[in-house]
C-alpha cells in the first residue's frame, strides 16, 4: 500500500503559528528549569535521564498508534548522523548552564536560524530567503542582544561559547534533516533517531566526565526531569519534527527567537524581578521581525 505523501506548505498557518508560540514559552521556561537543577543533578547525568524518559515515552506512543521504527527505509546513517548532532548540542547545553544563567545562554543557543537561513537554501532552493526577510532575521536577532544586553559586559565567556556551539549544532541538525529529506520519515521515527541516539552518547559522556548519579533527587529535581522528559524532550519536539515536514524551515526556525526573552521573562518571575521596559520594546521588535520573515 502507497503511504500518503506528506502536503507542504509554502508558509505558516494559524495551527503552526499556535504551536510555535506554545513551544518557545516551554522552552524558554526549561532552560530556567534546568539552571535551577543543575544545582542538584550533574548537567549530563540530568539530560541523559531525560532523554532515556523521553525515548520510552515515544517507543510506548508508538506501539500504541501502530508506527514502526525499526524497517529498512535507508535513512540510517543520516539518522545516526542527526543523532549525534542532537547528542552534542544538549551536552553543551546543560553544561554551559553550568557557567552562565539562562537567559545569557539562551542567547547563543538561539542563533540556530542563521545557519538555517543561511545553509537550508544550498540543498533546499524553494527556501531561499528575500533580503526583506534577512533584514527581518536581523530584527530578531538585534532585539535578543538588545534584551540581554546588560549582561554581555560580565563574565561567563565558557558559558557563551558553549551556547554558541549548541546554537550551530542546532541549526547543523535543521540543516541535515532537510539535506537528507528525513522529514519523509514519520515524526515518531525521526525523533526516536535523535532521542535514542543522545540518550546512549549522554550516558557514556557523563560517564567518562566521572559525573555521579546518585545526585540529590529531591521533589524538585524529580518533578524539573518529568517535566523536561514529558512536555520537553517528548511532546514539544514532536511538535517540532511533525512541523519541519509540512512548513518552511527557515520561516519556523525564525520563530525560536521568541524563546530567549521568554527565558529573561521567567528567570525574573522566578526571581521577582520586575519587567523592563527593554523586554517589552524587545518583543515588539521580535515581532516585527517573525512578520518580515514570514511574509509571502
Amino acid at each position: 500500500m502507497t503511504m500518503p505523501t506528506k502536503i507542504r506548505k509554502d508558509h505558516l498557518d494559524a495551527l503552526a503559528v499556535g504551536i510555535l508560540l506554545v513551544c518557545c514559552m516551554f522552552w524558554g521556561f526549561q532552560q530556567v528549569l534546568v539552571k535551577a537543577t543543575v544545582d542538584e543533578l550533574p548537567p549530563v547525568f540530568q539530560s541523559a535521564v531525560r532523554g532515556v524518559g523521553a525515548t520510552l515515552l515515544l517507543w510506548l506512543w508508538c506501539q500504541c498508534r501502530g508506527v514502526r521504527l525499526f524497517e529498512r527505509d535507508g535513512s540510517l546513517w543520516a539518522g545516526l548522523l542527526v543523532g549525534c548532532l542532537f547528542a552534542a548540542e544538549f551536552a553543551f547545553i546543560y553544561i554551559g548552564l553550568k557557567h552562565t544563567s539562562a537567559s545569557r545562554l539562551t542567547v547563543f543557543l538561539y542563533t540556530s536560524p542563521f545557519w538555517v537561513a543561511a545553509l537550508v537554501p544550498l540543498f533546499i532552493h524553494t527556501e531561499r530567503l528575500r533580503p526583506l526577510q534577512w533584514l527581518g532575521m536581523a530584527c530578531a536577532f538585534a532585539a535578543v542582544v538588545f534584551a540581554l544586553r546588560e549582561g554581555f559586559g560580565g563574565g561567563g565567556a565558557t558559558g557563551d561559547l558553549m551556547g554558541l556551539a549548541a546554537g550551530a549544532l542546532w541549526g547543523l541538525t535543521t540543516v541535515a534533516i532537510r539535506a537528507a529529506n528525513l522529514t519523509r520519515l514519520a515524526p515518531e521515527k525521526l525523533l526516536f533517531y535523535q532521542l535514542g541516539i543522545s540518550s546512549l552518547v549522554l550516558a557514556l559522556l557523563s560517564l567518562l566526565l566521572g559525573e555521579s548519579w546518585g545526585g540529590h533527587w529531591s521533589g524538585f529535581a524529580i518533578g524539573s526531569v518529568a517535566v523536561q522528559t514529558v512536555v520537553g524532550a517528548f511532546a514539544s519536539y514532536l511538535a517540532w519534527m511533525w512541523m519541519l515536514g509540512r512548513y518552511p524551515s527557515t520561516q519556523i526556525s525564525a520563530f525560536v527567537f521568541l524563546t530567549p526573552l521568554f527565558a529573561l521573562l521567567f528567570g525574573m518571575l522566578w526571581l521577582g524581578e520586575s519587567v523592563t521596559l527593554t523586554l517589552a520594546l524587545s518583543l515588539a521588535l521580535v515581532a516585527v521581525g517573525i512578520v518580515l520573515v514570514n511574509r509571502q
